[in-house]
């Protein structure tokens, strides 16, 4: 099969169409909701599951399946079902990639009954498209994949998940949380929720004070501060937030760290390789719109930051830290670590660093 080349950006605007639709009650008789990402799949069936039927309506017309445990022809037999009370008949099936002979729905999801409302959570990957089922629910239903973001992806996504809320947030705090909470939007989500629920009614803002206040993130004692220390050769502040980071591992793993760092470097690297081409090969500089272009995900004020950092180092250096951050980004796996806690990895690489 052909890779899908469908972009996190497409998965987040057909997640918000979907959401709009259901609640403005046009609704779709089967929806098949499948990728790798489940929080989009678990915010749509959730939204489904209660907000089509009040409460005493889905005491008799709502049903939740679990794939390992039922088959097609008994979700079909569901689903035929008239509604006892109210207009619809919901019946949701969580984890269908577990369902042996799921194919079998395929004879229901071609003719669906228009009183029933079908949701499959397909997670973990998306069902062969050549197959029945897939092509019927495409023609009668919602067919929705959802799509893991990338690194570059993630700031954007969020500025926007804050929009949605009424409110801004301020330049870096994004990348804090990033660095803080990885790629996992999930996490990201439910942090940003908890946050959004406790500010005071009048703040329109989130800044880093709101992010330690009510998520934990110490706006001094974070990832992205770490990468700035690091990158100004502030050798003594690297190593107290390395420490006070490796007090709080679990919080931020040394995989996330060095994620960030490695992301650094690069950025750091392009700059100072086209600086090269400048100098050697008389290619002109890029614009900052330009570099915007070769440095995705970052905004206008870190490209001025990464412009002034790649001044420090020379390229030979560069070449050195990028295979310094490889090597322990090994490590942080378990290869080659020799038992060393994730604390003493990350000061044995922030000293090579700086050596």
């Amino acid at each position: 099969m052909a890779k899908s080349t469908r972009k996190f950006k497409d998965c987040d605007a057909d997640f918000r169409k979907i959401c709009a639709d259901i609640e403005s009650r046009k609704y779709a008789p089967v929806y098949l909701l499948s990728g790798e990402e489940p929080y989009f799949i678990d915010i749509i069936s959730e939204k489904i599951a209660t907000t089509v039927l009040n409460e005493a309506e889905r005491a008799f017309n709502q049903v939740v399946v679990y794939g390992r445990d039922t088959d097609g022809s008994a979700i079909a037999s569901q689903c035929r079902q008239i509604p006892m009370i109210g207009g619809y008949t919901v019946v949701i099936v969580k984890e269908a990639q577990a369902m042996p002979q799921l194919e079998q729905l395929a004879a229901y999801t071609a003719n669906p009954v228009q009183s029933t409302i079908l949701v499959i959570c397909h997670k973990e990957k998306s069902p062969d498209k050549r197959q029945s089922l897939y092509k019927s629910c495409l023609a009668n239903g919602v067919v929705f994949e959802s799509i893991r973001p990338r690194d570059y992806e993630i700031k954007d996504w969020l500025g926007g998940f804050v929009a949605q809320h009424g409110l801004q947030m301020a330049p870096n705090c994004a990348q804090t949380l990033v660095d803080h909470l990885g790629t996992d939007i999930s996490r990201i989500g439910n942090e940003i929720n908890k946050l959004i629920v406790s500010l005071p009614e009048n703040c329109s803002r989130i800044t880093a004070t709101e992010i330690e206040t009510y998520i934990g993130i110490s706006k001094d004692f974070n990832i992205y501060e770490l990468c700035r220390a690091v990158a100004v050769k502030d050798v003594k502040r690297a190593m107290n937030i390395a420490d006070h980071l490796a007090q709080n591992s679990k919080q931020t793993p040394l995989l996330l760290i060095i994620m960030a760092l490695s992301g650094t470097f690069r950025e750091i690297f392009i700059v100072e390789y086209l600086r090269w081409l400048e100098r050697v090969k008389r290619v002109p500089f890029p614009t900052d719109q330009e570099l915007l272009g070769h440095l995705k995900g970052i905004n206008i004020y870190a490209l001025r930051d990464i412009k002034s950092y790649s001044s420090l180092w020379p390229r030979p250096k560069l070449f050195n830290i990028l295979g310094l951050l490889r090597e322990y980004d090994g490590k942080s796996k378990g290869i080659g670590s020799g038992g060393k806690s994730d604390g003493e990895l990350l000061t044995e690489l922030l000293l090579k660093i700086f050596m």
